[in-house]
């Protein structure tokens, strides 16, 4: 089971169901806007957990949680802009092995 394709194929299914019946639906019907304000704000709430984290071990559970929804949100914003999540992950297959020296001194831009 691979949870990166399962989940792929549910906000694919999203796209036709109701905005009221659908939280990634409503997503998809206000757009691209509201998806980067959404992963905005889960971005924030990553720092906010991860600073938090950082001075208390215990808080680190709540640092993953939050890193979910900033990851599933991400999703929701690829499979919107017609990617697929599976593009993201060969992409860092090619980079594996390449050192992050290496690799940004090879980008165009």
């Amino acid at each position: 089971m691979n949870i990166i394709n399962d989940l792929t194929q549910v906000l694919i299914e999203r796209i036709s169901d109701e905005p009221e019946q659908s939280y990634v639906a409503s997503l998809y019907q206000q757009g691209t806007n509201k998806i980067l304000e959404k992963i905005g704000e889960e971005t924030t709430e990553v720092l906010i957990a991860a600073k938090d984290a950082d001075h208390n071990s215990t808080d680190k559970g709540h640092l993953v949680k939050k890193v979910a929804y900033l990851w599933f949100h991400t999703m929701v914003l690829l499979i919107h802009l017609d990617l697929r999540p599976q593009e993201v992950l060969d992409e860092l297959a090619n980079r594996f092995g390449v050192g992050g020296h290496d690799e940004k001194a090879s980008r165009q831009t």
